[in-house]
């Protein structure tokens, strides 16, 4: 029978991703809207004769676009957090999707906090030996108290306090 490692099992896991309000098909309905205001606008600039403001209205409505998409694109950022007693694994995922792994020692590992009076958690960090990680910039401020208290939690039982 084999035997299992439990301290490599993770005992605490998160998966951080930003949140975007707007869903794929909530944005295909504010473009064919935006479209639809565009040409009904246009159409009365166009028949008055002024038809440069129809072209540049136009450029509005592509800005528009152009921002949402940029918008969608960064939010395919994601990080992944593994926490087990022998080990503590980071890998990041930027838009662009080429993976950063990370690997600490729980042990040896600090869990960094920043705090602003009113805002709450600004920035948290995983260091050790001179090494920083920074975790969750994307999150919003809930979200970021939440995986701070999770994650602390969870580090502490890692080091056996």
């Amino acid at each position: 029978m084999a035997e299992t490692n439990t301290a490599d099992a993770p005992f605490f896991q998160a998966s951080l991703t930003p949140y975007r309000s707007l869903s794929g098909r909530g944005f295909v309905l504010l473009m064919g809207v935006l479209l639809l205001v565009w040409l009904s606008i246009g159409a009365v600039f166009l028949q008055i004769g002024a038809w440069p403001v129809f072209g540049f209205f136009g450029l509005d409505v592509l800005a528009i676009y152009v921002a949402f998409r940029l918008n969608y694109r960064a939010a395919r950022v994601r990080e992944e957090v593994r926490l087990s007693r022998t080990s503590l694994d980071i890998r990041k995922v930027p838009p662009s999707g080429k993976a950063v792994e990370h690997h600490f020692n729980p042990f040896w590992t600090r869990f960094r906090v920043s705090r602003h009076e009113e805002i709450g958690i600004t920035g948290m960090a995983v260091e050790m030996r001179g090494r920083s990680v920074a975790l969750g910039s994307f999150l919003n401020p809930e979200d970021r108290e939440s995986f701070a208290m999770a994650f602390g939690q969870a580090l502490a039982t890692a080091k056996g306090r």
